[in-house]
């Protein structure tokens, strides 16, 4: 969990059998028809269809409880296709094109049933770029940002989006078509405390909220250490979780007044002091 914060995702390799694979892609070439926006899973995907038991692989069923819980609903689905030599990459961009929430976030699975190549070009994405957010393709003048995830992954291999990690397609060089499945799932119950929290504390997870990504620079890197620490409390409902003091630091706003403090007792001025004083002001004057 603190990887997918730090992050923006989670990537699991070849989780999916060979099998599925191969029904998954006679399965997306014929198209997959819309749904509703906010259909429970059970009747957007009856028992027995493929999406229903690609959500039932145990590993993926286990990090979507993780990230959103239980009977999540889904948002909506899209299959996308990268044609042989197409010449064209989709611009980075992030998918909430509207979202004024506060720590609440959706997740997109991301289901790839074929090995893909660098050549076969992947999907893109910018590690750390979630929390930073920006109105869909506010970032589509970037080609190339340090440190971007260019994914070269097994058949089989499913990943977990942050719904406003920065990401695109890119462009497919190779002589095979590509096929992707993604669905967008919304949660149902408060996000905190739904995986398993017994190394919550363990050194690891403070090590893994610090990193940073090479895009940013040292002020940059800051924000998103401080953003990183503000989800962490929405995970875990500690509201008094930091990272190196961030949070407290910039959110210290004390409302308690200063003790009050005796006025000092005046006593008169002695003759000769008085006139003193008063020579002393002529000659500054």
């Amino acid at each position: 969990m603190a990887h997918f914060v730090a992050h923006g995702s989670l990537r699991l390799d070849g989780i999916v059998p060979p099998e599925m694979n191969e029904e998954a892609l006679s399965f997306l070439a014929a198209g997959v028809p819309g749904i509703p926006f906010g259909t429970p899973v059970p009747d957007a995907y009856p028992e027995g269809s493929l999406p229903r038991r690609l959500l039932g692989i145990p590993q993926v069923e286990g990090a979507l409880r993780s990230l959103v819980g239980p009977d999540p609903l889904v948002d909506h689905h899209a299959v996308h296709i990268r044609e042989p030599k197409e010449g064209s990459a989709q611009p980075l961009h992030a998918d909430a094109i509207i979202d004024v929430r506060g720590r609440a976030f959706d997740v997109q699975l991301m289901y790839y049933p074929q090995d893909v190549t660098l050549e076969m070009g992947g999907t893109l994405s910018v590690p750390g770029s979630h929390l930073r957010r920006v109105n869909e393709t506010d970032t589509g003048r970037y080609q190339n940002l340090l440190g971007q995830s260019r994914l070269v992954c097994p058949a089989g291999t499913v990943v977990f989006l942050h719904h406003g990690l920065w990401h695109g397609g890119r462009r497919n060089d190779s002589d095979t078509v590509r096929y992707m499945f993604k669905i967008r799932f919304n949660p149902t119950v408060r996000q905190q405390l739904l995986w398993d929290t017994s190394d919550l504390h363990s050194p690891e997870v403070h090590e893994e909220l610090t990193r940073t990504f090479p895009w940013y620079e040292q002020a940059t890197g800051r924000l998103e250490i401080y953003n990183r620490a503000l989800m962490w409390r929405f995970l875990t409902g500690d509201a008094r979780f930091d990272l190196d003091h961030w949070v407290t630091r910039v959110t210290n706003e004390p409302t308690t007044a200063a003790p009050s403090t005796p006025t000092p007792t005046s006593t008169p001025s002695s003759p000769s002091t008085a006139n003193a004083t008063t020579e002393f002001e002529r000659g500054n004057a």
